[in-house]
């Protein structure tokens, strides 16, 4: 049996922090199916360069958020973010997508060493490993004929089919044991869930009387407007100095969905209101998780330094998303 083989067989079990080598070409290979893929997840093409480096596990991924049909939390098994320049996909094999997303590391891809190992060749021939990989990164044309992509965001869930309930008690323990987060997080994830499922269940059953603030989720975001909202163009470039405005004036540009021209303002967001950090970059184009085909916005969002969807009112979901944020909802800050 291949090395990489019986590491799919042997989980090694990771915790946050631990150091890891990611396998060679060849022992990821052995790994993957005809669509490049291990238990419905994806190896992409950005994924190759990193064979033979060292990295820090920076979360177990043991379950994700559902954002494509809104099922909740999703299981995932035997799976990884690491820190560093590993970390994110830059889209380059995905015709320059600007997701960002976290990438998925699978145990079998990856083998735990000592610091004091001396670090193996960090060059790896993968002229075997990336046609393969590149030719799973597309799929066939859509019905009009647009160009549709494959990658981990697009499969994950065939990638994590289980459905984990919300007030398991199981995964916030997880969430503690692996080193995602600490005590009193895991205990207000599990909490606000609670919270918010009573909400839900508050709206479809009880009498307006009974309900807790009209049922809203926590945070209690309430979106003003009931049709059209308003667009701000400030041009907005990266490196530039921005604060986040408040709750109330970012909720007077959004519709009853919380929406404005389309993009949503929610919960994890709400907490960064009043912070001032450093636009990233500006977005245009992204892989549409649902279908694989690459959207044009018409406007484009901002992504901040740092600012990313932590999982504190999502039962801790490590996936991280860089939140999408109007020019309507920022102001320069003088430096």
């Amino acid at each position: 049996m291949q090395t990489a083989e019986l590491a799919a067989q042997q989980p090694l079990n990771l915790r946050v922090g631990q150091l890891v080598e990611v396998r060679s070409a060849d022992e990821i290979l052995a790994t993957l199916d005809e669509n490049s893929e291990l238990e419905s997840l994806p190896f992409m093409p950005e994924m190759a360069r990193y064979c033979g480096h060292r990295f820090t596990v920076a979360s177990v991924a043991h379950k994700l958020c559902d954002t494509q049909s809104r099922s909740g939390m999703r299981k995932m098994e035997g799976a990884v973010h690491l820190a560093g320049v590993g970390a994110r996909c830059d889209g380059s094999a995905h015709a320059g997508c600007q997701a960002d997303c976290l990438i998925y590391w699978k145990e079998a891809w990856l083998k735990r060493v000592d610091r004091s190992d001396a670090p193996t060749a960090t060059t790896s021939d993968t002229s075997r490993l990336l046609p393969l990989t590149v030719a799973g990164s597309r799929k066939a044309p859509s019905a009009d004929g647009a160009e549709v992509f494959s990658c981990q965001a697009t499969e994950l869930l065939r990638a994590a089919p289980q459905v984990l309930p919300l007030l398991s008690p199981g995964q916030y323990l997880q969430d503690v044991r692996s080193g995602n987060v600490g005590l009193s997080w895991a205990l207000r994830a599990f909490f606000v869930g609670a919270f918010d499922r009573y909400q839900s269940l508050s709206v479809k059953y009880l009498p307006r009387v009974l309900r807790i603030r009209g049922g809203l989720h926590w945070q209690f975001l309430k979106g003003k407007l009931a049709d059209k909202t308003p667009s701000a163009v400030s041009d907005l470039q990266p490196g530039e100095l921005v604060r986040v405005k408040t709750k109330e004036e970012i909720l007077a540009t959004v519709n009853q969905d919380l929406l404005n021209r389309g993009l949503g303002f929610d919960p994890e967001m709400a907490r960064f209101c009043g912070r001032t950090v450093r636009v990233a970059r500006r977005v245009d184009h992204i892989i549409d998780e649902k279908t694989g085909v690459m959207l044009q916005m018409k406007n484009p969002c901002i992504v901040l330094e740092g600012v990313v969807c932590e999982g504190a009112y999502h039962a801790s979901c490590m996936r991280a998303i860089p939140a999408y944020w109007r020019e309507i909802w920022l102001e320069r800050v003088p430096e």
